[in-house]
């Protein structure tokens, strides 16, 4: 195990990585079943100097996992993109396909774990080997960027790669952390399917969190 985190931490980021056996084995076992998938680590998709770095958790079965870009062709990425589309992140409200002419401006989007997991549920040693790839992203960023964590998983692998306790900065939708640095970490519930559906999260709880990234970024 220590030996495979070692090896994952000197290892730059790779979308032929097979550092996790179950998330690889999974991924084996898409591409045989959808041989048109990408079924590979997902990439991150965006500007390489962003104000804005949007951290979700991890590819979606028919969405990232079969486009190939992050939050692409799924249930998840529609209010993500709309709103993106809405703040002037990007110059189209929809995601459908890598060949769909979507740019984003200022903005980047990564994952926490960058495979595929089983059950939409990565294992928390996946996380932390994944990890090492959030943590080089995290540290390109400009010191005045903000930082957009979608989820409980997406803002525990942030304090991660900071090297920083949860019960410091415990996640809570719409909050907004200091880090050390002085750069600037946000919280909202993940866009999912099941959290838009249940009004757990609505349009306008994702846009105040928008809006609260535009006056802390202007």
């Amino acid at each position: 195990m220590t030996h495979s985190l070692e090896a994952a931490a000197e290892a730059p980021f790779s979308t032929d990585c097979r550092a996790c056996p179950r998330l690889a084995q999974h991924l084996a076992q898409v591409r045989a079943e959808y041989a048109d998938y990408h079924a590979r680590p997902v990439p991150a998709f965006g500007v390489d100097e962003p104000r804005l770095l949007i951290v979700g958790l991890a590819p979606g079965m028919h969405g990232a996992n079969r486009t190939g870009r992050p939050f692409t062709g799924d249930y998840a990425g529609i209010l993500l993109y709309e709103t993106l589309h809405r703040y002037g992140y990007s110059n189209q409200p929809k995601a459908v396909a890598l060949d769909d002419g979507l740019e984003l401006s200022a903005c980047r989007i990564t994952n926490a774990v960058k495979c595929l997991p089983p059950e939409n549920k990565p294992q928390p040693d996946e996380v932390r080997r994944c990890n090492t790839h959030l943590k080089r992203e995290l540290e390109l960023l400009p010191k005045c960027a903000a930082i957009l964590a979608l989820g409980a998983i997406a803002h525990q692998a942030v304090l991660m790669a900071f090297s920083l306790r949860r019960s410091d900065y415990v996640f809570s939708h719409g909050a907004r952390h200091t880090l050390p640095d002085g750069r600037a970490l946000f919280d909202s519930y993940h866009c999912s399917r099941y959290n838009t559906q249940t009004r757990r999260l609505t349009d306008q709880m994702f846009r105040d969190v928008f809006e609260a990234v535009g006056r802390y970024l202007n």
